[in-house]
C-alpha cells in the first residue's frame, strides 16, 4: 500500500508544480520586461506553451541577437523563434547638380576662349568633356582648377 501512496503523492506534486508554473501571459510581460531592462525596443513578445515568438523591425542583427538573447534568459521559456526583421540600409541618393557652379565655369571657359567645352558639376566635382584647340589647352585647364572645386574629371582633348 504504500508504494501507491508514494506514487498518489509524486503524481499530486508533480501536477500541483505544473500547475503553478508561470502562465504564458506572465512570462510574455516577463520576457517584455527583460526586453526593457536591456534597451531593446521595436520587439513584441508572444508566448504560446513556452515558446516565446518574437516580432517587429529593429536596426541591425545586433539588436535582433540581443532581443532572442534576452528572452532565453527568461526563466519558463522553453524557446524562441526570432522572426525579427531588420530595417533596410538606405539607398544613397546621387549628389544633385550645381548649377551655379556650372554656369560660373562655364562663363570663365568662354573667356578663356574655350568655348567647345562642356562642363557639369556633381557635389562639387567638376566634369569637363569636349574638344578645345591645343593653343588653349592649358589655359582650359588652368581656368577650371582655379574654380575652388573640390575635384576635376578631366576628359577634355585636345584638337588642332
Amino acid at each position: 500500500m504504500k508504494p501507491r501512496v508514494l506514487t498518489v503523492l509524486i503524481l499530486a506534486l508533480a501536477v500541483f508544480m505544473n500547475a503553478c508554473g508561470k502562465s504564458d501571459a506572465d512570462l510574455a510581460k516577463a520576457a517584455t520586461d527583460k526586453l526593457t531592462a536591456d534597451k531593446v525596443t521595436g520587439v513584441t513578445v508572444a508566448v504560446n506553451g513556452g515558446v516565446a515568438t518574437l516580432t517587429g523591425e529593429v536596426a541591425d542583427v545586433a539588436v535582433k541577437s540581443n532581443a532572442e538573447t534576452s528572452v532565453k534568459s527568461v526563466e519558463g521559456i522553453k524557446s524562441v523563434t526570432n522572426n525579427v526583421t531588420t530595417k533596410p540600409l538606405p539607398v544613397a541618393t546621387p549628389a544633385a547638380p550645381d548649377p551655379m557652379l556650372t554656369g560660373k565655369i562655364t562663363e570663365d571657359l568662354k573667356k578663356a576662349g574655350c568655348s567647345t567645352a562642356s562642363v557639369s558639376v556633381v557635389g562639387g566635382k567638376v566634369t569637363v568633356t569636349g574638344e578645345v584647340p591645343s593653343a588653349v589647352y592649358a589655359k582650359c585647364i588652368q581656368t577650371i582648377q582655379q574654380s575652388g572645386t573640390a575635384g576635376v574629371d578631366n576628359q577634355l582633348k585636345k584638337g588642332r
